[in-house]
């Protein structure tokens, strides 16, 4: 029995081995738009989570001191962004960012159902006891956080804050 020459399939196997290259490029290309489109999405649900559990802890504190006009009904804490390229706050995303706000609301819930005039010592009090806070294992990293400003509008309690990379001092 006798082989057929190979180099009359030559150029056949070019174009097979082309096609083949061009499928998984194609391929590589779909899936990483597939993997951001999919991140995203992860992103904007836990955001929107984050969202919907405060307006849930909204409405059960407005409802709760909707008769009384002079108390604290709502926490809203903000990071502050710092202006400048030598700013030493991290970058963070919106999950950590969620994260953080939620456990210094978690912090200040204390100040729900307090007067509005009597904030004063309240917030001297929190300022004391939320100065450089660590928050630990924030998604495997620690944070320091640090209260800025507190403002109170509209029984509404405004706090901005500061955040900061945790660095462990070295033991000796």
């Amino acid at each position: 029995m006798r082989v057929p020459p190979f180099e009359k399939f030559t150029r056949a196997m070019q174009l097979i081995g082309v096609l083949l290259i061009g499928f998984i490029i194609g391929a590589l290309i779909y899936h990483s738009l597939y993997v951001v489109q999919m991140d995203n999405l992860v992103n904007n649900r836990i955001e929107l989570l984050a969202k919907i559990r405060q307006y849930e802890d909204d409405i059960k504190q407005l409802n709760q001191y909707k008769n009384q006009h002079t108390v604290i009904k709502s926490i809203t804490p903000r990071i502050e962004n710092e202006a400048g390229s030598q700013s030493q706050r991290p970058h963070l995303d919106k999950v950590t960012e969620a994260e953080i706000i939620k456990r210094l609301r978690e912090d200040l819930s204390s100040f729900l159902g307090q007067s509005i005039y009597e904030i004063d010592s309240n917030a001297q009090f929190a300022r004391k006891l939320l100065e450089r806070k660590v928050y630990n294992d924030v998604y495997e990293k620690d944070y320091v956080v640090e209260i800025k400003t507190v403002l109170v509008v509209d029984n509404v309690l405004y706090v901005w804050i500061t955040v900061r990379t945790y660095i462990k001092p070295p033991s000796s």
